[in-house]
């Protein structure tokens, strides 16, 4: 198994869905405590589904649990449960050889990641990605009342790690075109840095590409599906993933701008 699939297209804009996967590589399936279900429910399933909207995309192929790509390198594997939403990810602790492979990974994803971001600045002068997550919101149990809504987006971007007077006219043209759209008969909720300011990726790239690439972190609530069974709601989805297909053209036309 893969540890990300990478589809190069034309032009200056990428989406990534990171926390897609949930494979794990065969050495390290014997250590696994936790059953497929605990795994998916903080996994990011379908998220290659909504990242499905830009020539260039990258989506994970590992589970997060092997190694997480949005945290630092020395965070990247859970090794307590703290680390990892009070869950016993390991049935006895995890052999350190073991853990540096799995950064290892991370250290190949990076430097992939590198070297995309600079053919596509190169290129184009400035580039998007797109970075896709989705969050739970039924943590008490699948017949428990949701988290409240005020403090719950449905869609959450994450802007905090990037320069938000310099990317404005990439970021408000996301932010009003989502809020736009109908969704199941009430507007799309869309709120910035409320649940979330974006991980590690997304600061990893205003770090590294700080007036070259911007990587708003744009995380869905789970309305699209059963957080607890991992049923899937595709309409829904669908009509997630149509919102946010819907703000390319504003993007390519601001990027075009900045050229």
């Amino acid at each position: 198994m893969e540890l990300f699939h990478l589809t190069v297209g034309e032009g200056p804009l990428a989406s990534a869905a990171i926390h897609n996967g949930h494979a794990f590589r065969p050495e390290v399936t014997d250590y696994v405590a936790l059953t497929d279900a605990e795994r998916l429910r903080e996994e990011d399933p379908f998220t290659d589904v909504l990242a499905d909207i830009a020539p260039t995309r990258i989506v994970g192929e590992r589970s997060r649990f092997e190694i997480d790509l949005n945290r630092p390198r020395d965070e990247s594997v859970y090794t307590t449960p703290e680390q990892a939403w009070g869950l016993k990810v390991w049935r006895e602790s995890l052999p350190a050889e073991q853990i540096e492979r799995s950064q290892q990974l991370h250290d190949l994803f990076f430097g992939s990641i590198r070297g995309l971001l600079q053919q596509m600045v190169a290129s184009y002068g400035h580039a998007i990605v797109l970075d896709i997550h989705s969050y739970n919101h039924r943590r008490d149990g699948r017949d428990e009342p949701a988290a409240d809504e005020a403090g719950n987006p449905e869609v959450n971007i994450g802007t905090g790690s990037m320069d938000r007077a310099y990317w404005a006219p990439i970021v408000d043209p996301i932010i009003a075109c989502m809020r736009s759209c109908e969704i199941n008969g009430r507007p799309l909720d869309v709120r910035e840095n409320v649940k979330f300011q974006g991980g590690y990726f997304s600061r990893w790239i205003h770090r590294e590409f700080p007036r070259t690439v911007c990587a708003p972190a744009i995380e869905f609530k789970k309305t699209f599906m059963d957080e607890w069974t991992g049923d899937v709601d595709h309409p829904h989805l669908i009509k997630l993933r149509d919102a946010l297909r819907g703000c390319v053209p504003h993007l390519e036309e601001r990027l075009a701008a900045m050229r």
